[in-house]
């Protein structure tokens, strides 16, 4: 958009060079500055420059690592939609984001995008912040076709012309809010495109030039008006005639289409087609545009997940989200692990005790691998359930087992348990029934960012009457969490624990049921106290080793529990100690509240204590490495000693960058 050739070439330039860069050449994508440079493409070269757009995507990754095989699937359709519509005034929503990295190529970010999900760089989801391009922010499933209807809602408002189109997924349409989104839709007149992007086949009958024609037909300008003429003349018919007309009519389209179900609920269906052949695509995408009739539309278009790169096809979910591989095999560049990852810790410890305890089910929603339970589902699955992308469904469903009795462990990670927050007060903590919520990737997550980052879980679980809250400060303290959970049958209780691996330490042979509410003691020392919870423990005790080479003796405290806390150790803590600093991988509203209201309501702060609560900052922190997170965040042993002499009026020092050394 109103770049020049000078411009356009240095964008190809840079986008060209850099590690991952493979031997194909873009002639026709080193063109494309802006969506504006596709309108007056052919199809021959559309056709190409989709070739070539699927090479660089493959390129990009290769390199950076993300969401590959859904980018894969939606190039085609990404290219037909930035040719067919003016983005970006008509408004172009991706669901989720995971397959928008082919829109961020076309969009003008191909020159940054080997810094994909990296600190400073282009982030994996659509970002309102980061190009006009993105209408809609997206990490999340299931809100494309809500945010489309506000936008079209608001167009209508306004009295503009522009389209509202939301691409969504058919495994985010196992969503209740989809369904939401569209009962509402289907009830107003408002025109909204929503593009059905069925990558499953779970949904499509067979596509092929049948199902393309018939698609152009009942998509063009003359058979909907031909349609809605017919509409109207049977409404001057007697009721009974009139209905009858209407369901023969939707009977009819059912039986060539299959979409009975979306008509049902008030959109004109059109489809299936091939979401690969541009043959197909473009002239249906031009009927829906240049279409005045009223009311939501759905077309339903079938893609393959990875297609066009042998590896990505052949295993989907290994090329979902995927680290760096090689282009030419496919092969994954693996680091060596140096010690399990708490995700894998916990699928095990869950399969130890699922062995001696046959009431104990686990229940995710649409992440088995992601929460290890994939793991628990090949050793026991008729005891392992994947409810879809319905987190708000799983709490609930896992509420139904314990009423009978059985030990469900429902496994959500902590952003997308957030989804489901009025089913775990509602249906489990008021009712007090022993659901066990295993939250993983809480605190800061690395490469993806706001979206997924676990910061409020400690906070809005905390607050929560008859809630146990623990946070493993290692892998072996996870196990022991595990087999706690298990044991607690008298009320809800929670464990979360972070991405990524342990800290290497021996796992225990079997989990030990822990006292609840208490916590332990790592190291005595007598004018500093730290109360950690969670991980951070490792980094406050490298903040007591360089408090103690000035002289500053430190006791460093596991709290194991966020709720109930340990009362008797925050009294001891804060009756023998100078300062008491409290540090958490969470927002403000979390552990450290628990401990201030208790400190303060027991007049623990009357007589000269000094409190300094460590938790996350006020802000949405941007992907970067999660070492760089926490740096950013001021969770570090350097922080820790920072905010330690600042309370001992020593700060100076600390700013004096000794701290730091």
């Amino acid at each position: 958009m109103g770049q020049t050739d000078t411009t356009r070439k240095s964008t190809a330039a840079t986008a060209a060079d850099g590690p991952g860069d493979s031997a194909h050449e873009t002639p026709l994508l080193d063109r494309v500055a802006s969506p504006a440079d596709l309108k007056g493409m052919n199809g021959e070269e559309l056709r190409q420059l989709a070739d070539e757009l699927r090479q660089e995507t493959i390129r990009v990754v290769s390199y950076t690592g993300g969401h590959l095989g859904a980018s894969l699937g939606v190039v085609e359709l990404t290219v037909a939609l930035h040719h067919t519509f003016d983005t970006p005034a008509d408004r172009l929503i991706w669901d989720v984001g995971h397959q928008c990295y082919p829109h961020k190529i076309l969009t003008g970010r191909r020159g940054r995008m080997l810094t994909l999900r990296q600190g400073g760089g282009v982030s994996g989801f659509t970002k309102r912040t980061e190009s006009e391009y993105d209408a809609f922010g997206a990490g999340h499933s299931s809100t494309s076709i809500s945010a489309g209807l506000g936008m079209a809602v608001g167009r209508d408002l306004d009295g503009r012309a522009n389209h509202v189109i939301s691409v969504i997924g058919d495994g985010s349409m196992s969503a209740g809010m989809a369904y939401e989104a569209m009962n509402n839709a289907g009830s107003m007149d408002s025109r909204l495109i929503v593009i059905l992007n069925d990558n499953d086949m779970s949904i499509a009958p067979p596509v092929g030039a049948m199902s393309a024609y018939l698609s152009r037909v009942v998509s063009s300008r003359p058979f909907r008006s031909l349609r809605h003429l017919a509409a109207d003349v049977a409404r001057k018919f007697p009721r009974a005639m009139g209905e009858a007309a209407r369901k023969a009519d939707e009977y009819a389209r059912g039986m060539i289409s299959g979409g009975t179900l979306f008509e049902e609920m008030g959109f004109y269906y059109v489809g299936p087609i091939d979401g690969h052949n541009l043959e197909h695509l473009l002239p249906v995408l031009k009927n829906l545009r240049d279409d005045p009739e009223p009311g939501p539309v759905l077309l339903h278009v079938v893609t393959h997940k990875g297609h066009g790169y042998p590896p990505a096809e052949e295993a989907a979910d290994k090329y979902h989200g995927v680290g760096k591989f090689d282009v030419v095999t496919g092969k994954l560049h693996k680091a060596v692990s140096n010690a399990p990852s708490y995700t894998g810790v916990f699928a095990q410890a869950l399969i130890a005790e699922a062995e001696r305890d046959n009431k104990i089910v686990a229940i995710n929603a649409a992440m088995p691998a992601g929460t290890g339970l994939d793991k628990f589902g090949a050793r026991f699955p008729e005891r392992c359930f994947d409810v879809g992308i319905a987190e708000q469904h799983a709490v609930t469903f896992a509420a139904g087992l314990a009423c009978e009795g059985y030990r469900p462990f429902c496994a959500i990670y902590s952003t997308f348990l957030q989804r489901a927050y009025d089913q775990v007060v509602h249906d489990v903590a008021i009712q007090k029934l022993p659901v066990r919520f295993a939250i993983d990737r809480a605190g800061l997550v690395g490469a993806d960012g706001q979206t997924h980052a676990g910061a409020f879980d400690l906070a809005y679980l905390c607050c929560l009457p008859g809630f146990t809250v623990m946070a493993p400060a290692d892998e072996a303290e996870l196990v022991h969490m595990i087999a706690t959970a298990a044991a607690i049958d008298d009320g809800p209780s929670a464990v979360r624990y972070p991405r990524g691996e342990g800290v290497g330490v021996d796992l225990p042979e079997r989990g030990q049921v822990l006292p609840i509410g208490r916590g332990r003691v790592v190291r005595e020392g007598s004018a500093v106290a730290i109360l950690s919870l969670g991980p951070r423990l490792a980094q406050a005790l490298q903040a007591a080793d360089d408090l103690a080479a000035r002289g500053l003796s430190c006791t460093v405290a596991d709290a194991r529990f966020a709720k109930p806390i340990d009362t008797d150790l925050i009294r001891d803590l804060a009756g023998r100690h100078e300062v008491l600093v409290t540090v958490e991988e969470g927002s403000v509203g979390g552990f450290a509240a628990q401990v201030a209201q208790f400190l303060a309501t027991e007049g623990l702060l009357d007589h000269g204590l000094k409190f300094r609560p460590m938790v996350l900052p006020d802000t949405f922190l941007d992907q970067d490495a999660p070492a760089k997170q926490y740096e950013t965040a001021g969770l570090t042993a350097a922080d820790i000693v920072a905010t330690a002499l600042g309370a001992l009026g020593r700060g100076a020092e600390a700013e004096s960058g000794t701290a730091r050394a």
